[in-house]
């Protein structure tokens, strides 16, 4: 099966699609220039892209930490984004009250990993026909997700996305079993790889995530070679010195080079 997102066709027997941009609004400046090189890299590579960066990190470990410039402002970035440069948009909700704003805006709505069991939010999501992304939380088993579909196709909505971005291993740490892409793929639907949030290390600086950003590429590459519909990086100028994820990002002119090294496995 495949979901159709803004002119980005994601599973079936589509290409390797990718879901990339900052982890967060830092700019409007710097979210339109990352935008645009992401939409030029594409073009090159004959990848098909959706750009992502949220709004709002509404779930951070601490509270002193950077969230974004909040749901109207940062629409109003990301809908620049797609009337200007003409890339479909993904970003994540974390309530009801956001889901009716970010629906005139967002090409494909996110549910974030922390939120997937909210029943509530899953609906309100579901309802507005748009296609949905579920991260599996870091404490659900792939077969888990098999109800969150449930919950989603119960409103009438089979455009599913379901996305992979580790399990927790004891504290602060994370692996990634790659039996879950086989599962989640059984369940019908589209199924992503989150590789900068699977080498995430929660709270492993404290106030905020570390990350070991030199294992995105090797499982990437294990995730194309089992067949996914799509990767899922969050990109930066300059990762040390990002607001947010810095850590488990990929520095932004590496990219295309790590492109080629993926689509030759893809």
């Amino acid at each position: 099966m495949s979901v159709k997102v803004g002119n980005v066709r994601v599973g079936g027997r589509g290409p390797l699609a990718l879901i990339a941009g900052p982890c967060v609004i830092e700019s409007e400046k710097l979210t339109i220039d990352v935008a645009m090189f992401l939409k030029k890299v594409a073009r090159r590579k004959k990848i098909p892209l959706i750009f992502k960066a949220s709004y709002d990190k509404a779930n951070r470990s601490s509270g002193s930490s950077y969230r974004g410039p909040g749901l109207k402002a940062g629409l109003e970035i990301l809908r620049r984004v797609k009337g200007e440069i003409g890339l479909p948009v993904l970003s994540d909700v974390h309530c009801r009250e956001e889901v009716g704003p970010a629906a005139k805006v967002l090409d494909c709505i996110q549910i974030p990993a922390f939120l997937c069991r909210q029943t509530d939010l899953i609906y309100a999501v579901a309802d507005t026909g748009k296609p949905v992304n579920v991260k599996k939380g870091q404490f659900m088993s792939p077969h888990d997700m098999a109800n969150v579909v449930k919950k989603i196709k119960s409103r009438g909505n089979n455009k599913i996305l379901l996305t992979e971005r580790g399990v927790s291993f004891g504290y602060s740490n994370l692996v990634v079993d790659m039996r879950s892409l086989v599962i989640m793929r059984d369940l019908g639907y589209p199924v992503i790889f989150d590789a900068t949030h699977s080498v995430q290390l929660p709270g492993g600086m404290g106030k905020s995530s570390g990350g070991e950003r030199r294992f995105i590429e090797p499982l990437a590459r294990a995730a194309v070679a089992v067949g996914v519909d799509a990767l899922f990086l969050e990109v930066h100028p300059d990762p040390d010195c990002a607001l947010c994820d810095g850590p488990n990002s990929i520095e932004l002119h590496s990219l295309p080079a790590f492109l080629d090294r993926i689509l030759k496995i893809a």
